[in-house]
């Protein structure tokens, strides 16, 4: 029993430092310029912004108001699916759920409301869409 544990444990933490060095080398690899640098800092205050007057916004399909308020409610529990006390993994599953729901939303809500409610410069949403993978 106490074999099967260690490898079970043995595994875990493999796959854990396999998957936050392919993190460090996808982050190295796509590391911002020096004008991207403060752009990719005001990212996060306005996504906040733009899913919050998404989730507001009554032309916003239902469907994708309820996406929204999930969201939330996963981003504000203190449980999550990897610890974000795991290094570099722990907030990475966060910015990969709020892509998958924004994608989502636009899919729903279109991207012109993504365009009307970003509050940000035109670089932050044009790095908001890469980060996103919303296309053109």
């Amino acid at each position: 029993m106490w074999a099967v544990l260690g490898r079970m444990l043995l595994g875990i933490g493999v796959a854990l430092l396999v998957g936050w060095i392919a993190l460090a080398v996808f982050l190295l690899l796509a590391r911002p310029g020096p004008g991207r640098l403060k752009e990719s800092l005001r990212l996060l205050p306005d996504t906040i912004r733009l899913l919050r007057r998404l989730a507001t916004d009554e032309a916003t399909p239902r469907g994708a108001k309820v996406r929204l308020w999930f969201l939330f409610a996963y981003l504000a529990m203190p449980v999550d699916l990897v610890p974000d006390f795991v290094p570099v993994l722990g907030y990475a599953d966060d910015a990969i759920i709020v892509a998958a729901v924004l994608r989502s939303v636009v899919r729903r809500a279109g991207p012109d409301a993504v365009r009307r409610h970003w509050q940000g410069t035109d670089e932050g949403l044009a790095t908001l869409w890469r980060a996103a993978r919303l296309g053109a």
